[in-house]
């Protein structure tokens, strides 16, 4: 599935199952409580905290493909193709970091 098929999916999703888009600032509350699910997770896998026995259970490929979620309804909501902005984006980066990290010294093994 491409980025802007998922957002089509998305956005007929929305419109039958769940009624209607929350609005754009619900929106973006619900998506930080999503990326703190995802901080909670990887500080406990990756980082030094420990899981306790409820949250063991959790499924990190889910709990990205909700941030995922919520990110292609803002862009939707703001009418932004997410596929064409990456595109942008990558190329934008390229440009700008072509030299840097691969210049930076704390990036050497």
């Amino acid at each position: 599935m491409t980025i802007k098929e998922a957002q089509a999916t998305i956005d007929q999703w929305i419109t039958t199952v769940g009624v209607r888009y929350f609005d754009p600032l619900t929106n973006t509350a619900v998506l930080m409580e999503e990326v703190g699910e995802v901080a909670r997770i990887m500080s406990r896998k990756y980082g030094e905290q420990s899981f306790k026995e409820s949250d063991k259970a959790v499924d990190l490929g889910d709990e990205m493909a909700d941030v995922l979620f919520v990110l292609m309804c803002l862009a939707n909501q703001c009418d932004i193709d997410l596929e064409q902005a990456l595109a942008k984006n990558l190329d934008k980066k390229t440009k700008r970091d072509a030299q840097r990290h691969q210049n930076n010294p704390k990036l050497r093994l």
